[in-house]
């Protein structure tokens, strides 16, 4: 096997054995999930791009993969750190594959053997980094000059990653029937799975690219407005802002965002946001509802918050917090049909406790529709 390592900005470093992609060095933001399944919804998940994803679950690959749990068209996680990985992989769902065949199909470069737990420690202590991913195995030569590579690279802050992400062009998606309507989908890193449960409550969809105008979504006069996941900074997205503004303004159908949809819809309504410590990233966060009182274990992976206090009270109840830290998780329009959820309800990986939004969503639809008919 290879060797390879993981370098950090504060200099510390993590040395393993190569996976995947050999004789080749990856930048990016060092984060963790605590999920204990998933690890291809993960690497397939757009949300995770310019990242390299540390699983603190320390056995991994023993179920295989399969087309079937594929969140996207590719893979857009920059890397993969594990701390063991099974020698067999077994499951009736799996295509015959291993997770070292994903990895190397998909180009992506991976390390394991190391104490990914003490990684962890590190990011919750130092919060989220900048890194390298090398797997040349010449990297001993060459720590300085990488460890000056990492802090020259670009941070998280200030970076739309949207158009890295979404559909390069506009496609259809049929509902089951019977149908209730056309959706508007604006794809700022869609995971496959929210499109099934879309098309599930009986729309169909129009999706669009991150950078579409106004006039072009607002022309198919819609039901409704759907604001997806996605990665990076949400306030760099100027373009995705001002859209959401006008199609806020225009009131011309109910709008649900959900992860950076939530953000981008909440900068959309006067709030800021914020880059967190070292985020939310995993299948078992606790999530209130504050309408209900209830809590449901959630899917999250993001970095960026929105900060509760530059909410406008005037317009906008808060619905959802985070019971980690309290952080903001939902939000809601006092006057007109549009709500958002930080996490992430269409699972894949996670618990499906909340898929219940995407039916108040089409429930929303349905009533709108009687207003104004």
């Amino acid at each position: 096997m290879s060797k390879a390592c993981l370098i950090l900005e504060d200099g510390s470093c993590f040395r393993g054995k190569a996976l995947g992609k050999k004789q080749t060095k990856t930048f990016g933001e060092i984060v963790f999930n605590t999920g204990i399944t998933g690890y291809q919804e993960i690497l397939t998940d757009p949300s995770y791009a310019k990242q390299i994803v540390t699983l603190t679950y320390p056995e991994i690959g023993n179920y295989g993969v399969t087309d079937l749990d594929n969140q996207s068209r590719r893979v857009f996680a920059s890397g993969l750190i594990i701390k063991n990985l099974s020698p067999v992989s077994s499951s009736w769902r799996s295509n015959g594959s291993n997770l070292e065949d994903f990895l190397l199909k998909n180009n992506l470069s991976a390390l394991y053997g190391i104490d990914t737990r003490a990684l962890t420690r590190r990011i919750r202590d130092k919060g989220a980094m900048r890194c390298v991913l090398s797997t040349d195995d010449n990297y001993e030569e060459q720590l300085e000059s990488l460890q000056q590579e990492v802090l020259d690279s670009p941070s998280m802050n200030n970076q739309d990653l949207t158009s890295l992400v979404t559909t390069p062009k506009r496609y259809c998606e049929k509902g089951k029937a019977p149908i209730k309507g056309t959706l508007a989908v604006l794809d700022l890193g869609l995971k496959l799975n929210m499109l099934k449960l879309l098309t599930k409550q009986g729309f169909d969809l129009e999706v669009f690219p991150a950078n579409t105008s106004f006039e072009e979504i607002s022309s198919m006069n819609p039901d409704g407005i759907f604001l997806s996941n996605g990665p990076g900074d949400p306030s760099a997205a100027k373009q995705v802002i001002e859209t959401v503004k006008k199609l806020i303004d225009s009131n011309i159908a109910p709008i649900f965002g959900v992860c950076l949809g939530h953000q981008i819809l909440s900068l959309a309504f006067g709030a800021r946001t914020f880059k967190m410590k070292f985020g939310h990233r995993g299948s078992n966060h606790p999530v209130k509802d504050l309408t209900t009182n209830k809590v449901f274990i959630t899917s999250q992976n993001h970095g960026f918050a929105v900060d509760d206090k530059t909410i406008s009270s005037e317009l906008l109840n808060i619905t959802h917090r985070s019971l980690n830290d309290n952080t903001l998780e939902g939000i809601e329009h006092k006057h007109k049909p549009i709500f958002s959820v930080q996490f992430h309800p269409e699972a894949s990986p996670g618990p499906h406790e909340t898929d219940y939004l995407f039916e108040k969503f089409g429930n929303l639809i349905e009533q709108n529709k009687k207003i104004n008919a």
